[in-house]
C-alpha cells in the first residue's frame, strides 16, 4: 500500500511538472505549431512562446527511492565547489515528493539572485491572482468630455493588432450610441506613478507603465534585449488613435491627452490577456523582465498594495510568507532580478518550487511547467549541447537561469535516472567568467540527473 501510494504521488508530480501535454506537447503549442497566430475570440490572446516538442518528462512507475543524501553531496558538491563559480556559492537540493533535504551548503545564506527571482514572482502571482486570471486593458466613454478613454491595465504583451481590434469594438459601440466623432485620452492610474528601474535606461527593460506595446520595443522582437520608448504608454494611445480613425471615428482634439477616467464612465470595449498561467510560463522561459514587473504590480493590487517597487515587494513577501516560506535574509527589491541588492536563499527558492510541486495547489503549477527545458527551450535553449558538460541533463532539466555580472545562479527541477524529483538552487556570486560558470552550474544540474539510490 504504501508504494502504491508513493507511485501516485509522484505520478501527480510529475503532471505536475510536465504541464498540459497534447499527445507530446503543450495544446497551446500545439495550436501554434500548426495554425500559425492563433487568436482567441474577443481579441484574446495565447501567449504561450514555447513551441511545440516531445515529452521531456518520461513518465515514471514511481517504484524510485531517491539518492542517499551522501550520494548528492559526494557527486554534486566537487563540481559547485570549483574555480568557475568562485567561494560564494549557495546551494540548496531537496527531493520534491518526500521534501526532505539532500543536500545544503549555506542554503540559509543570502545572496543576489539575478532572475532566478521569478521564481518567487511567479509563485506569489499565481497565488494572489489564480492562473485563470487575465489582464483587462478597457475603453470607456467619458461622456461629459465627449472622450473615448483607453485605460492602461498593466498588460505588457498587448500588441497593436489587440488595439485594432479594440478600436473597432469601440466604434461599433460608439454608433449605437450615435457618437461619430471624439477625442481621445488615456488614463494610466492603475500604477500610482510611471517608474524607471533602477538599473537607468536599458535596453532589457521599459519603463514601468500600466499602458504599452508590446513592452515598448522599438523593433519585432518579442523577447530578450531592444531598443524602448521613451514613452510606451503615450505611443500605445497614439497608435489606438490611429485605428480609431481607420476604423471610421472622426478623432478631434489632436494627440491623446492623458487624465484619470471618471468612476462613472461606460465601458466601450475591452481586451483580455493571456491566463495569468501563460503569462507566467513566458515570463519563466524568457525571463521576461517587463512581465516580471507587471505582474508583481498585479500581486500588489490583489493584496491592497501601491503597485510601485514598494508595495510590489511589501506583496510578494507577503504572499510568500502566506505560503510558509522561509524569509529569512530575503529581500524582495524588485521581480525581474535586474537589481543586485535584491537578495534570496537557495533555501527560499527550492521550498517555492515544493509549493508549486504540491498537489493540493493546483494554481501553482505554471511556477514549473514554464521553466525553460535544458537543450530546448527559452534561456536554456543554447545550453546542454552535445559535447558540453551537461549533456547528460538536456531534456530532464528545468530551470530557471540568472546572470549578472559576477553573479550566476540556476534553480528548478530534474528527474532522476531511478525516476526521482529533486529542485535545486545554484546560487554564485563571485563569478569572473559567465561561460565556465553557466557549464559549471549545468554540468551540476545534469550531474543531479544521473543519481540513483
Amino acid at each position: 500500500m504504501a508504494s502504491g501510494a508513493a507511485g501516485l504521488a509522484v505520478a501527480a508530480l510529475l503532471v505536475a511538472l510536465a504541464g498540459p501535454w497534447d499527445s507530446g506537447k503543450r495544446s497551446a503549442e500545439h495550436d501554434q505549431a500548426t495554425a500559425g497566430d492563433v487568436r482567441r475570440e474577443e481579441g484574446e490572446r495565447i501567449a504561450g512562446t514555447v513551441p511545440g516538442a516531445q515529452p521531456v518528462l518520461t513518465p515514471l512507475d514511481g517504484e524510485g527511492t531517491g539518492p542517499a543524501a551522501e550520494v548528492v553531496e559526494r557527486v554534486v558538491g566537487p563540481l559547485l565547489r570549483g574555480s568557475a563559480l568562485g567561494e560564494d556559492v549557495g546551494v540548496a537540493v531537496i527531493d520534491l515528493e518526500s521534501g526532505d533535504s539532500l543536500y545544503a551548503d549555506h542554503a540559509g545564506t543570502s545572496r543576489t539572485p539575478a532572475s532566478t527571482v521569478k521564481i518567487v514572482t511567479a509563485v506569489a502571482a499565481l497565488d494572489a491572482l489564480g492562473p485563470d486570471h487575465r489582464l483587462a486593458t478597457m475603453v470607456r466613454w467619458d461622456e461629459e468630455a465627449g472622450s473615448v478613454v483607453l485605460v492602461g491595465g498593466g498588460d505588457p504583451t498587448l500588441t497593436a493588432d489587440d488595439l485594432t481590434d479594440l478600436a473597432r469594438s469601440t466604434v461599433g459601440a460608439l454608433a449605437d450610441r450615435g457618437v461619430d466623432a471624439a477625442r481621445v485620452g488615456y488614463d494610466v492610474s492603475l500604477y500610482p506613478r510611471e517608474q524607471r528601474h533602477p538599473i537607468g535606461v536599458n535596453d532589457n527593460i521599459a519603463i514601468i507603465t500600466p499602458l504599452q506595446l508590446n513592452e515598448g520595443r522599438l523593433d519585432d522582437s518579442t523577447s530578450g534585449p531592444a531598443p524602448r520608448a521613451d514613452n510606451p504608454a503615450a505611443d500605445a494611445a497614439d497608435v489606438f488613435a490611429d485605428a480609431l480613425r481607420d476604423a471610421g471615428l472622426d478623432v478631434e482634439g489632436g494627440e491623446p491627452k492623458r487624465g484619470d477616467v471618471p468612476d462613472d464612465a461606460d465601458e466601450l470595449a475591452v481586451h483580455r490577456s493571456a491566463p495569468l498561467s501563460a503569462l507566467v510560463e513566458r515570463m519563466l522561459t524568457n525571463s521576461d523582465n517587463d512581465l516580471a514587473e507587471a505582474l508583481a504590480r498585479h500581486t500588489a493590487v490583489a493584496s491592497d498594495q501601491p503597485a510601485d517597487f514598494r508595495g510590489a515587494s511589501r506583496a510578494v513577501h507577503a504572499r510568500l510568507d502566506g505560503l510558509g516560506l522561509p524569509l529569512d535574509g530575503a529581500r524582495l527589491v524588485d521581480a525581474s532580478g535586474l537589481d543586485r541588492e535584491g537578495r534570496v536563499t537557495a533555501d527560499l527558492l527550492t521550498r517555492a518550487l515544493a509549493v508549486a510541486a504540491d498537489p493540493e495547489r493546483p494554481e501553482l503549477r505554471a511556477a514549473l511547467t514554464g521553466l525553460p527545458v535544458a537543450g530546448f527551450s527559452g534561456t536554456l535553449a543554447g545550453r546542454y549541447d552535445e559535447g558540453g558538460a551537461g549533456v547528460a541533463g538536456a531534456g530532464v532539466v528545468r530551470a530557471k537561469t540568472g546572470t549578472l555580472t559576477g553573479v550566476n545562479s540556476l534553480a528548478g527541477t530534474v528527474a532522476t535516472s531511478d525516476g526521482r524529483v529533486l529542485a535545486f538552487a545554484f546560487l554564485a556570486s563571485e563569478t569572473r567568467d559567465p561561460a565556465a560558470a553557466e557549464s559549471a552550474l549545468d554540468e551540476a544540474a545534469a550531474a543531479l540527473a544521473g543519481l540513483a539510490h
